[in-house]
């Protein structure tokens, strides 16, 4: 009987630690979600509003195996993956391939993988600019054969909602060793997202 004596003092003290912990676990999940953004987590929200369909010319300097200027292109960018990933896809009534590109957070880093109609699997980082308008993606490494040249380099800058440009380097292996590739995208909205992806 002494026991039951102790025991509204027993509950009280565990419904108490109970309270507290769970009051910790709030302030806790609330100090992360009011975590600022890092500024790769901006550069990846920024290029996720460019989600829709696109279109415009596309110059390239120098030539290139047929490629050359105003070509017109269709650009497609798709959010999936529960907001994780970002799908580009781009046409070329020159070209009979589709060139899939995909941007993604990897930890504290934006990444973009290139899966290339030459054959390879370059990845870059991007390396946000201090306005807020361009992002660009430098070399990291390479999977896949290398023989025909790889992309090595893009930046993609929002002009307004409606319009964005995109800068690809592509680096090509020849008799005088490797030369650059450029290519401009001109780009007009002209389906948005909701649109696009249905």
């Amino acid at each position: 009987m002494k026991s039951l004596r102790y025991l509204p003092l027993v509950l009280t003290l565990s419904l108490s630690t109970l309270v507290l912990a769970q009051s910790e676990a709030k302030q806790t999940d609330a100090s992360k979600a009011e975590a600022p953004k890092s500024e790769a987590q901006k550069s990846f929200d920024q290029l996720k509003t460019l989600a829709g369909s696109w279109e415009g010319p596309v110059t390239v300097d120098p030539p290139h195996h047929g490629m050359k200027g105003n070509m017109p292109t269709q650009v497609t960018l798709r959010v999936t993956s529960m907001g994780n990933l970002l799908l580009h896809e781009a046409k070329s009534v020159e070209r009979p391939d589709d060139p899939i590109t995909t941007i993604y957070m990897d930890g504290d880093t934006l990444q973009l993988t290139h899966y290339c109609d030459a054959g390879n699997r370059p990845r870059m980082v991007a390396r946000p600019s201090a306005d807020g308008k361009t992002v660009e993606f430098d070399f990291a490494d390479i999977v896949g054969n290398t023989e025909y040249g790889h992309m090595h380099h893009a930046v993609f800058t929002a002009i307004d909602a409606n319009h964005h440009t995109e800068d690809w380097t592509f680096m090509i292996n020849g008799k005088n060793g490797v030369a650059p590739v450029h290519a401009h995208f001109d780009l007009h909205r002209t389906k948005p997202a909701e649109v696009a992806s249905r």
